[in-house]
């Protein structure tokens, strides 16, 4: 069984129980995961990533970047001295509050990256990026279509639009219907799992002539609600989520391709929140599945 190919999962690293990184690469070989997303430079996982073929989205700490030369020093650092790493996306900044104090780091770092990443010629090859969260959107943004932009978060927004659409780049969008639901009491399950006729991913304010990648998506299968954080849950909704990349397309772009990153690979013991932020992962470190998915089923060989 292969993973469709526009399907990619990522790999948080907040255990203390986890595999060396050298042996995750090797599970999203052995599974054929052909896409990656590293939350930070992790200097194992690059290394293992050496002359393979897994496409690589590259997280970095936007508030570390505020001038030319620190975004050029990690550029060469984290991307050039990996040639032969198939870096795709650059990261700059993981769902920042538009309104916070970091949110005025982001728009100079995207730019100093994108300068960095040009003079190495290599513009057309790598793209810059920030991933969003849906609280972007005004409430209620159900369905999806009704979705449009908070006022408040245009300050913030708007240039980071216009950079992407600048240099054809993707906005990357975490989505998490699971929290939706949780939030909004007009939303059904089945709707939220994917098993509903209507679409969960529409084009709405977030669509237009800007493309969209999913950076992150998944269902916890444990620490909540018994009846909603369930193992049955996570393999309907990962599974649903798969087969919706694999059949192409949004309602106004029908045939065009979705991108989409599977939260996570492993459950992460040490992250804070609520007890379900440590129960998204599809396998254990003991490299076993947690449930069976086209991603977690070994294919044959």
């Amino acid at each position: 069984m292969q993973v469709p190919r526009l399907i990619g999962v990522c790999y948080g690293t907040l255990g203390n129980d986890l595999l060396p990184a050298q042996e995750v690469i090797s599970m999203f070989d052995q599974h054929r995961i052909q896409k990656i997303r590293l939350y930070d430079p992790n200097q194992g996982a690059l290394q293992a990533l050496r002359g393979s073929n897994i496409e690589v989205m590259l997280g970095v700490e936007n508030e570390r970047l505020q001038d030319q030369d620190k975004a050029n020093s990690w550029v060469q650092s984290n991307v050039i001295n990996y040639g032969n790493v198939n870096f795709k996306y650059i990261v700059v900044g993981n769902e920042i509050d538009p309104t916070g104090p970091q949110a005025s780091f982001v728009g100079p770092a995207m730019e100093n990256i994108q300068k960095a990443i040009t003079s190495e010629n290599l513009a057309s090859k790598i793209k810059v990026s920030t991933a969003i969260s849906t609280a972007v959107l005004k409430e209620p943004s159900y369905p999806p279509s009704n979705g449009s932009f908070r006022i408040d978060h245009l300050p913030f927004l708007n240039p980071i639009i216009a950079f992407l659409a600048r240099n054809q780049s993707p906005l990357l969008v975490n989505l998490y219907p699971y929290f939706t639901y949780n939030q909004n009491s007009q939303i059904n399950i089945e709707y939220a799992l994917f098993t509903s006729p209507s679409p969960v991913v529409h084009d709405g304010q977030l669509g237009g002539s800007l493309g969209i990648v999913v950076s992150e998506s998944g269902w916890p299968s444990s620490g909540g609600d018994g009846e909603v954080t369930t193992t049955e849950n996570a393999i309907i909704y990962n599974s649903n989520l798969i087969n919706h990349v694999k059949a192409n397309g949004t309602p106004k772009k029908p045939g065009s391709t979705i991108e989409a990153y599977v939260f996570a690979m492993f459950n992460e013991n040490q992250k804070k929140g609520p007890q379900t932020e440590r129960h998204w992962g599809l396998f254990y470190p003991t490299k076993q599945p947690k449930y069976l998915t086209s991603i977690s089923i070994k294919p044959k060989f």
